[in-house]
């Protein structure tokens, strides 16, 4: 990055510079070209006070001096006289721009280049009294000419200007990504200073993403030890009934609890990877997920049916009331929230204790409400019970065949359909847990 800034500092600079020298030469030969026509012009007036022919020859020998040519030309356009050439031999110079203008205004002047391009001729010609025109010439650098005397100067200038701007390039990128390279260094600082306002945002941004990169880190590294404690477990008391049955140890009757034990733990493993891949497919679904109407009361009113005999099982009552109301849900999802939130208000209930499920409209919204009567959640877990592998009673959770994710699986399906959700919890008085969709 740094020399990428570099290179296109030096570039602008040395661009400038150039067209800056370019455009200062042209101002230049112009104001040259200026004074030029006017040192002509002060000589030819001080020649037309002469009339004697002799005198003006006596002038035109000094001017020669000067490397100034002296013509007179006719009314025809014929050369009565010029300083460095015989006039006799010389064409006609009638059709000179510099006498035309002259024959028809009084004074003219003209610049012609000469043939190595290298010089130009400067001309400047006044109407005389009697009709004819005096003329002066001097010849003079062309611009190009100009240009090139000046070029070993202008190019040390240029030298001498381009690693004056190199080194300011240096200092200003340096300066310049200095925040960006103290903020690679010092990711973890809470310090948010920068020396500019401009990069603020950027640099918050930077941090905020690095922090999200951090958190996500630390929650797949929590996750894999969780998955791999959580399998293993299961895996063990497998292994240990197998082991115990292959080597002949276990009576008629131990095969047959040992075989209950390897079917109940074989169970939990494959509800665990179950909702391991469930929430998998959660966090990578980044395409489309197809919503239709659903009639969400009938939706909970199958989940009831469903967990009812579970329900009998834990001696707690499940029941459903409100109204029919629709939403707008993908159905395998909102069936999967429905059934972790009534599975786990039955698993975690007491005896005797009951569920609750409420679906009615409020406000123009959807609102699902789960009610149990059972041990409730400490207020210091609250926050945190829709953690992966997050249990407030992990001896609890083990006993009633919990894995932890089911909490974590309706949190995901919630966000996917931009709905809201509430926990209202006391410790040995029950939990309440609202969902409110927005249509």
């Amino acid at each position: 990055m740094k020399k990428k800034i570099n290179r296109k500092l030096v570039l602008i600079a040395t661009l400038a510079i150039f067209f800056t020298m370019l455009l200062i030469t042209v101002v230049y030969y112009d104001l040259f070209r200026g004074q030029v026509f006017k040192d002509l012009r002060a000589y030819t007036m001080i020649l037309t006070e002469y009339e004697d022919m002799s005198q003006i020859r006596e002038v035109s020998d000094k001017l020669e001096e000067y490397e100034m040519r002296v013509t007179l030309v006719g009314e025809d356009g014929k050369v009565l006289f010029d300083s460095e050439a015989d006039s006799a031999s010389m064409e006609n110079h009638g059709e000179r721009p510099e006498i035309v203008e002259a024959m028809e205004t009084g004074e003219g002047q003209a610049v012609r280049n000469s043939e190595t391009l290298s010089e130009n001729t400067f001309y400047y010609a006044v109407r005389l009294e009697n009709g004819s025109v005096l003329r002066i010439a001097k010849d003079a650098g062309s611009i190009y000419s100009i240009f090139g005397r000046a070029l070993p100067s202008l190019f040390m200038v240029l030298l001498a200007l381009i690693v004056l701007c190199m080194v300011l390039a240096h200092y200003l990128t340096s300066k310049l990504i200095a925040p960006i390279e103290r903020l690679a260094e010092n990711l973890d600082e809470s310090n948010d200073g920068t020396d500019y306002e401009e990069l603020t945002p950027f640099i918050s941004m930077i941090k905020e993403q690095h922090e999200d990169i951090m958190k996500n880190a630390r929650m797949r590294q929590e996750f894999t030890a969780n998955v791999s404690h959580e399998l293993k477990t299961p895996l063990t008391s497998i292994s240990g009934y197998a082991e115990l049955i292959e080597t002949g140890m276990a009576s008629e009757e131990d095969v047959v609890r040992f075989a209950h034990g390897i079917h109940s733990s074989a169970n939990r493993l494959l509800t665990l990877i179950n909702d391991i891949i469930r929430l998998s497919e959660l966090d990578g679904t980044e395409e489309e997920v197809s919503f239709e109407r659903l009639n969400l009361y009938q939706l909970a009113d199958t989940c009831v049916e469903m967990l009812a005999l579970n329900a009998e099982k834990h001696k707690v009552t499940i029941r459903l009331s409100g109204t029919e109301c629709y939403i707008t849900g993908n159905k395998q999802m909102i069936e999967e929230l429905l059934y972790n939130l009534c599975d786990n208000a039955i698993r975690y209930n007491n005896e005797g204790g009951s569920v609750s499920v409420e679906v009615y409209p409020k406000h123009g919204q959807t609102v699902l409400t789960v009610r149990d009567t059972g041990i409730g959640i400490p207020k210091e877990h609250q926050e945190r019970i829709f953690e992966r592998f997050y249990r407030v009673d992990k001896s609890r959770s083990k006993s009633t065949g919990g894995t932890g994710l089911g909490l974590a699986i309706v949190k995901h399906i919630i966000a996917k359909h931009n709905a809201k959700m509430e926990l209202a919890s006391e410790v040995g008085k029950g939990t309440t847990i609202t969902v409110i969709f927005m249509g």
